[in-house]
């Protein structure tokens, strides 16, 4: 059995008041009263419930989640789910809010994260720029004593405590080998939609998805990304507009916007059959998947990624480890068969 306060106060021999104060670290103890509830510790082993403490005492963890402000669906899932653990925050003992910065701005992360520095929250998640000002605040914050988290895209060479997302490198392999494999023989170009190269999920996905097709499939030639700034209407466009190339025979979206993407593969459906992956499972490719017009969805689980991010930056702040296999997130491949 683990030993408890009575067996320290026991060992000892003092009061269940006194093994508090120096569990504690307030104020009224001897010197000599404290090195006998220390040694009797040390001695027995005990190790100090800290979350069980902070419920007793009833701390609250302020919290702040900082997104891009995006009209895409995914984006719309993550604030979804941050709004859920919201209505979960007197049970968690959270106080959480979201602030919203342009996408792929590193000046307006950096100026949030600055303003933060000054209002001292528990923890901080982000979905992060990959940019050298946003890892340096980062890692400025990092040693003022502010947990960190990277959310959905990394911060990868920065002080943050962990990151919250899927390896991203690996979905890029596995899109690259479904589509090699959907194609079979058949020779001709692939277009790639990304979000932008700014944000490391996306530079990563490309790297995993071109090293296999290279390796691979070396009869599918990859066209230069098209960057929709995660924009259905820009991607809409330069996707449009890349299908006027008749050689095109796959597609690729590592990022978001896939409305546009969808928008106007449907457009250019009465011309040629095309096999599409995609990333994220939301409404709108959930409806593809169903009428072919998407063939594969790799998914990633939001709401695994808001509760991981919650439980890392609380254990963070308790001075607690984190259980690595807790926080894997997984990387889902959904067909049409196999939809949830």
């Amino acid at each position: 059995m683990r030993p408890t306060v009575h067996d320290i106060a026991a060992a000892a021999g003092v009061s269940l008041a006194t093994v508090d104060r120096v569990l504690n670290q307030r104020p009224g103890v001897r010197h000599v009263t404290r090195e006998k509830v220390e040694t009797a510790i040390r001695e027995l082993g005990y190790v100090r419930d800290v979350a069980a403490a902070n419920l007793a005492k009833g701390r609250t963890y302020p919290l702040v989640f900082i997104l891009p402000a995006s009209d895409n669906s995914f984006m719309h899932g993550l604030n979804a789910e941050i709004r859920q653990a919201v209505l979960r925050s007197s049970a968690e003992r959270t106080n959480i809010r979201t602030i919203e910065v342009p996408a792929f701005d590193p000046a307006a992360l950096v100026s949030v994260l600055e303003e933060l520095s000054r209002e001292r929250p528990c923890g901080i998640a982000l979905v992060a720029t990959d940019a050298p000002d946003v890892r340096a605040a980062v890692d400025r914050l990092v040693r003022e004593r502010f947990p960190i988290v990277t959310l959905v895209s990394d911060l990868t060479g920065s002080l943050r405590h962990h990151y919250a997302g899927v390896d991203n490198i690996a979905a890029g392999r596995t899109a690259a080998r479904l589509l090699g494999r959907f194609l079979g023989p058949r020779k001709g170009e692939i277009a790639v939609l990304a979000g932008s190269m700014l944000v490391r999920d996306h530079r990563e996905r490309l790297e995993g998805f071109t090293a296999v097709m290279a390796k691979e499939f070396p009869d599918l030639a990859i066209l230069p990304v098209l960057e929709g700034r995660d924009d259905p209407e820009v991607a809409h466009r330069l996707v449009a507009d890349a299908l006027g190339n008749a050689g095109i025979i796959g597609v690729y979206s590592l990022g978001a916007g896939n409305r546009g993407l969808i928008r106007a593969l449907k457009e250019k459906a009465v011309d040629r059959v095309l096999t599409v992956i995609a990333h994220e499972l939301t409404a709108h490719t959930r409806a593809a998947l169903i009428d072919n017009t998407i063939d594969a969805i790799l998914n990633q689980d939001a709401g695994h990624e808001v509760r991981s991010a919650i439980r890392v930056l609380k254990a963070k702040a308790d001075g607690l480890a984190v259980i690595e296999a807790q926080e894997r997130i997984r990387l889902d491949i959904f067909l049409k068969d196999n939809l949830p």
